[in-house]
């Protein structure tokens, strides 16, 4: 039996002893003897919640980098100041500059911090990921995800150029997913490319399987009734036997979920420990 642990290190809650939140995320996977890091936060309290938290930080297998955003990649310096040379799996897309924009027309740069790309343009080895590729013992990422719902988009006001004049549609984004006896277990950084069109392309690349855990960030928080109604009812088909909503997924919108699917839906503060059982 090989064991299969994600512990949440970053996220916009915490709930223990001495641990910080803040707004981004950063899962770290224990699959048998692999050591997967999901993403970094956007600071350095990666380390601080690691060190609290036991997680050997200093010894990643390799990094999945979910998309280009801040808050999924700020604590790159951080943690290859630690590591030795990390395997880092992201796709190109998210080297480049990003932008976001606001009602009143002010742009602001959310890309990948300058010192984050330097971190990992000198201090690790990058695996491009512009298909779906194993990481190691069954974990998997998806690389960029077919858009084909009609009721999703990537939850904000995202561009390539300060102007906004070139829209990002975040092709970058990717998640994680391993099949385990239960099901399969998919993990989200924002889920930009939309949380169903993300699960139905994982259940395209594993079509005997069913989804049984989808533990991240959903990027909801901006959804309509219409998009959450159709979101639900999408969910639906997957009988999903676990949830949990992170980060970018937005009180409302997980407020929704729980109330949807009773007994299912779950938090993830900082401290978060999922334990799951492999054959």
């Amino acid at each position: 039996m090989t064991s299969f642990r994600i512990t949440v290190l970053v996220e916009n809650t915490a709930r223990g002893h001495g641990l910080l939140a803040e707004h981004g995320l950063a899962l770290w996977i224990e699959l048998g003897s692999r050591r997967i890091l999901f993403d970094t936060g956007q600071t350095g309290i990666l380390c601080h919640n690691a060190d609290r938290l036991g997680v050997p930080l200093a010894t990643p297998d390799a990094i999945v980098i979910s998309h280009g955003h801040y808050d999924h990649t700020g604590g790159l310096p951080s943690v290859l100041g630690r590591a030795r040379r990390p395997k880092v799996f992201v796709h190109p897309a998210a080297l480049r500059n990003k932008f976001a924009r606001s009602a009143t027309g002010t742009g602001r740069h959310i890309g990948m911090p300058a010192e984050a790309l330097d971190a990992l343009q000198s201090k690790a080895d990058i695996t491009p990921t512009e298909a779906p590729v194993e990481i190691g013992g069954g974990l998997f990422v998806t690389g960029p995800i077919p858009r084909l719902t009609d009721f999703e988009d990537t939850g904000g006001p995202f561009y390539e150029d300060r102007d906004g004049l070139r829209a990002d549609n975040l092709i970058d984004d990717q998640a994680a997913f391993l099949d385990t006896p239960a099901g399969v277990v998919v993990i989200l950084g924002c889920a930009h490319a939309g949380i169903v069109n993300t699960l139905r392309y994982v259940r395209e690349l594993l079509p005997a399987r069913p989804i049984h855990t989808v533990i991240g960030g959903t990027h909801l928080a901006t959804a309509d009734e219409t998009r959450m109604a159709r979101t639900v009812d999408a969910l639906r088909e997957f009988d999903l036997q676990r949830l949990l909503p992170l980060h970018c997924t937005g009180f409302a919108a997980a407020a929704r979920l729980w109330r949807e699917f009773p007994g299912r839906v779950s938090t993830g503060p900082v401290g978060k420990r999922l334990d799951v059982d492999r054959s």
